[in-house]
């Protein structure tokens, strides 16, 4: 069993991969390890060796792989929690072989990490040259013909992002001080990821939006899908973590989805009460964080079951991101709506002791 915490996909599911290739016979863009179709299936199953990467409509994984097919980069856009950086690593996993070609956008992110930097020892030693270059994870992509991503794209300042308009438009990235360029290979693109509900983003400029293909990826359709999504996401952390078993406890799976849901659209379940929303966004993604964390409590502090108290802590520090206003909030919520039924009262009790 590997010792590495979190396996990047193409080691995690190279068994998957490999059974992919070796069936298909469908035309390939160049560079790519797999078809189009290959890819597809790889990301959303087949029902039977293929597990699904990513829970959501067809048409959505088809658009965006089509477009990678292409010459436009793709960029996967939505609130947070929609499994936009899951499915991007997939993605260049299965279409490239190699998901580590990655900058990570901040607000502290330079143009460096875009374009490339200097070894400086090098570059004092000798002058500029090739040698005392430092490639960017872009150009490395370029060079080598595979997929770059960068994550959240809206986070990097915009002189930063608009570096990337050359590459996008020209497929050339410059290197003046030593008066040559590199030119991507085929099989190279772009996968880029961004969200504008968090604080602290930065619009893309209408020239670096163009140069994009966008994805919009939605939240869960229905309280099903979403439960699937969880459910399927905190098994494969549990193994991941080696958490020791525990019973998968739906019904509090079940509980969580729920309160997110309703407290994200501002009414219960059965339409008949309206609700306040919190300032947090209450993603799945948030969903899994607190189910996979009460499963840790039960299974070292508690008796191995998965009940309210183990998530309870979960969900109250989940919502209650102003300590202010979400706290009136949750306490409207708890009081107009979870002490009402009956079903949900030890979920109540508990919910109440953690605030």
């Amino acid at each position: 069993m590997t010792t590495v915490l979190r396996p990047h996909a193409e080691d995690l599911y190279a068994e998957e991969l490999a059974i992919l290739a070796k069936g298909d016979d469908r035309p390939r863009p160049p560079g790519w390890r797999l078809s189009p179709w290959a890819v597809t299936t790889y990301i959303l199953g087949d029902g039977d060796q293929i597990t699904p990467k990513y829970i959501g409509p067809r048409r959505i994984v088809e658009v965006a792989v089509a477009t990678l097919a292409t010459d436009r980069a793709l960029l996967l856009l939505g609130v947070p929690g929609t499994a936009k950086t899951w499915l991007s690593e997939h993605l260049a996993a299965a279409v490239s072989g190699d998901s580590t070609l990655l900058v990570q956008g901040t607000a502290g992110t330079a143009e460096e990490a875009v374009r490339y930097g200097w070894n400086y020892a090098r570059l004092l030693a000798e002058g500029p040259s090739r040698d005392a270059l430092t490639p960017s994870p872009v150009m490395r992509a370029m060079a080598e013909g595979r997929l770059a991503r960068v994550e959240e794209l809206t986070r990097m300042p915009s002189d930063v992002q608009d570096a990337l308009i050359t590459v996008l438009s020209e497929k050339t990235l410059p290197i003046p001080e030593l008066n040559e360029e590199v030119q991507a290979t085929k099989g190279f693109n772009v996968i880029a990821t961004a969200n504008d509900r968090d604080r602290g983003v930065n619009d893309l400029s209408s020239a670096l939006r163009r140069r994009f293909n966008t994805v919009v990826l939605p939240v869960p359709a229905s309280a099903e899908e979403e439960v699937e999504i969880v459910s399927r996401r905190v098994a494969q952390l549990g193994r991941s973590l080696e958490l020791p078993e525990t019973p998968a406890g739906m019904e509090e799976i079940r509980r969580v989805v729920t309160v997110f849901r309703e407290l994200r659209s501002g009414v219960t379940t059965d339409g008949r009460t309206k609700v306040k929303s919190p300032s947090g966004t209450l993603s799945t993604a948030e969903a899994i964080s607190v189910v996979t964390s009460g499963i840790a409590l039960a299974a070292h502090f508690g008796d191995g079951v998965l009940r309210p108290a183990d998530i309870a802590g979960g969900i109250v520090g989940a919502v209650i991101q102003d300590p202010v206003a979400d706290r009136v909030v949750w306490q409207e919520y708890l009081e107009a709506v979870v002490r009402d039924r009956d079903d949900w009262r030890d979920f109540y009790r508990a919910c109440r002791d953690a605030g």
